[in-house]
């Protein structure tokens, strides 16, 4: 397969581009979004996936909901604030106007075409993206809604590249070591530990090490017991 006809197929369904915000303590984070899709009937489900580059990733990791907000052709000016810049550089809702959501998520007030999920589900299959399953609690439409796609937005330079992930120094350089299940107790008492360390580096860690462990190969176990039942 070449990548270019694998582009060509994507770039023709033209999809519907969607800004989503989180919010978490006292973080707020959003960000231009083209991977999302209702993914079950019964019970009613949507996922979508955020980039593990995105400072939107590292807080929704923290939050309870989300908010899939559907711009239109005319919010142009949202999508280049929320797809062009970084979280990490500034703050973007002091430059649109929002309010508080469903569990603290920011809901922006010039995109009345929106779904609010409560988050049931997150995958990592570890690729540059990840997967949020949530249930809707919350969804207004606004008449005569046309919602703005890929190609309207095609000359938006996204804030992060997707390759730009943050890693924690531990696993950057090698000394992390220990099997997953070390890992994971150790990131418990990060977490346990919070008032004594900021949260930003908590979310830096739980981003990075989402991505530095390799989900393509099975975990290190025991080995099967034959006489258990299946």
């Amino acid at each position: 397969m070449t990548s270019a006809g694998f582009d060509t197929v994507v770039e023709r369904t033209d999809t519907a581009l969607i800004v989503v915000t989180v919010g978490a303590a006292e973080q707020r984070a959003g960000c231009v979004v083209g991977f999302h899709t209702q993914c079950s009937i019964d019970p009613v489900r949507y996922a979508v996936w955020l980039s593990k580059a995105n400072h939107t990733y590292r807080v929704a990791l923290f939050a309870t909901h989300l908010a899939l907000h559907f711009p239109e052709v005319g919010d142009r000016a949202l999508v280049e604030l929320f797809g062009g810049t970084s979280g990490d550089d500034i703050d973007k809702f002091a430059h649109c106007g929002w309010a508080p959501g469903p569990g603290g998520v920011p809901l922006l007030t010039d995109c009345a075409t929106r779904l609010v999920l409560r988050r049931t589900t997150l995958w990592d299959d570890g690729s540059d993206h990840v997967c949020i399953v949530g249930e809707p609690v919350a969804a207004d439409v606004a008449p005569g809604f046309a919602p703005l796609r890929l190609a309207d937005a095609a000359d938006v330079d996204a804030g992060h590249a997707a390759e730009e992930r943050p890693l924690p120094s531990s696993l950057e350089d090698g000394s992390g070591g220990g099997d997953v299940g070390d890992q994971e107790a150790g990131r418990d008492e990060e977490i346990a530990g919070a008032d004594e360390r900021s949260r930003h580096e908590l979310e830096e860690l739980a981003a990075g090490a989402g991505h530095a462990v390799d989900l393509s190969e099975p975990l290190p176990g025991p080995d099967p017991d034959p006489d258990t039942d299946r």
